[in-house]
């Protein structure tokens, strides 16, 4: 009885993480569809948000296991600087460090007090998008 109880927790506990799984591969399906039907030149999921650049265009949104919801676009044009935020402080995107809890980039716009934060899952992904929307930033301003 004592291992029927066992192995019937063990079974449900495997159960749940199916489930789980199943739920996160359909948010990742429903992703690649948005991405490919709006054919943007780069684009990025984790479990946070979805964003993807076309042109000087950036669109972000929280994904679903249809399709990504509340989803902004802005243009690069009207971004005056990127940040990296880890754990509410802003951080070197060049050095970015090791560890943090809460991650994002956050744009600063022309529009006074007009700020807009993209959460990530990790440091060296939101880095690296930093980086490369800064290269994209310099080449509008020059």
């Amino acid at each position: 009885m004592e291992r029927g109880l066992i192995w019937l927790s063990l079974l449900m506990v495997f159960v749940w993480l199916a489930g789980l799984g199943w739920n996160e591969y359909q948010k990742v399906e429903a992703y690649r569809r948005w991405a490919a039907a709006a054919e943007f030149e780069k684009s990025k999921y984790d479990i946070y948000a979805v964003l993807a650049k076309k042109g000087t265009n950036l669109t972000w949104g929280k994904p679903t296991r249809t399709e990504p919801i509340d989803q902004s676009t802005f243009s690069l044009n009207d971004v005056q600087a990127i940040n990296l935020v880890v754990d509410d402080r802003l951080v070197e995107i060049e050095s970015p460090p090791s560890k943090g809890r809460k991650v994002s980039l956050e744009f600063s716009f022309t529009q006074p007090l007009a700020k807009v934060r993209v959460p990530f899952t990790e440091i060296a992904l939101a880095a690296e998008w930093g980086k490369y929307l800064n290269s994209q930033l310099n080449l509008l301003n020059k």
